[in-house]
């Protein structure tokens, strides 16, 4: 397998449920006959959604997609604790959420929200002393993973659901990267004194890069199809510089130029849209992040 017939880009796959991220990328090797894929942000098995998959070279910018804000859809189930936090793990607790209130659950959502300090999920693939936090939990461990700062920008109910003990909560949630969604349903569960996991997460969003946008990997095996091309994509998520020729030259040979006055990481690309490295302003001169196409192509 050498480079996909398709050229370098990007795929937004709607990933099924039951697959890790990992099986995706192997469905995508195969679907676009190339061993260069990787994908930004990982879902765990049980969730669906939105999984960014870059193609060839689109892989060397997966980096940077992955700290992009996201978006999920969500069910929590109040009334029951498990040791996942999630779905698949063994019940731990059941305590009866019957007499807790919409106006409870709407208040104790409200302290969630914004820059808040949000303890990991134990099961997640954080390494501690090397080791993944999920291996050693499942080897019966106590793991204790340290409070990071996350920002949750929306923690909204689209609906509630009583069935005896349990309340199960319908959430939409924008939030930063790194945030557990399956941590905020923990930590929904303890404020309301309950307990609470996760029985459902559908991600419907990562930067700028949506749900409405995404195929299955049935539909890519049958028309295998990018998404985005790699210009379109850095053009769609960077703010953009246009080169002059003399720039393009000393971009693509990964010389520095003059500042442009753009916070953050930029594209830079010739007239025609050919973005040939994403650049950053580092004082009176520019440093390469990615060099898209080095002269050497």
């Amino acid at each position: 397998m050498t480079e996909s017939p398709t050229g370098p880009g990007i795929l937004v796959v709607d990933k099924p449920s039951g697959m890790t991220s990992h099986d995706v990328v192997g469905r995508c090797r195969r679907i676009f006959s190339t061993r260069r894929v990787g994908h930004a942000g990982t879902l765990d098995p049980m969730a669906t959604g939105v999984l960014v998959v870059g193609i060839d070279r689109a892989t060397k910018i997966l980096g940077l997609l992955t700290a992009s804000s996201k978006s999920y859809a969500a069910t929590i189930r109040l009334g029951q604790t498990t040791s996942t936090e999630d779905a698949e793990g063994e019940l731990l607790q059941s305590i009866s959420a019957e007499r807790v209130a919409d106006e409870a659950i709407e208040a104790a959502m409200a302290g969630l929200r914004g820059d808040i300090e949000q303890v990991p999920s134990a099961v997640s693939a954080i390494k501690v002393g090397g080791r993944r936090a999920y291996q050693l939990v499942r080897e019966g461990e106590a793991v204790e993973l340290k409070a990071r700062p996350v920002r949750i920008d929306r923690f909204e109910v689209s609906a509630t659901r009583r069935s005896g003990p349990v309340i199960d909560v319908d959430v939409d949630v924008d939030c930063s990267s790194g945030t557990y969604i399956r941590a905020l349903a923990r930590d929904l569960g303890s404020a309301l004194g309950v307990g609470g996991h996760l029985t459902s997460l559908r991600r419907t969003r990562v930067g700028r890069f949506e749900l409405d946008q995404a195929r299955t990997l049935d539909e890519l095996a049958e028309q295998p199809r990018l998404s985005w091309t790699l210009d379109d994509a850095c053009l769609l998520v960077f703010p953009r510089r246009v080169l002059t020729p003399d720039e393009v030259e000393a971009t693509s040979h990964g010389r520095s130029l003059s500042p442009a006055g753009i916070d953050g990481v930029y594209a830079a690309s010739d007239d025609d849209g050919r973005v040939i490295a994403l650049l950053r302003d580092e004082g009176s001169r520019t440093k390469s992040v990615v060099v898209i196409r080095p002269a050497t192509l």
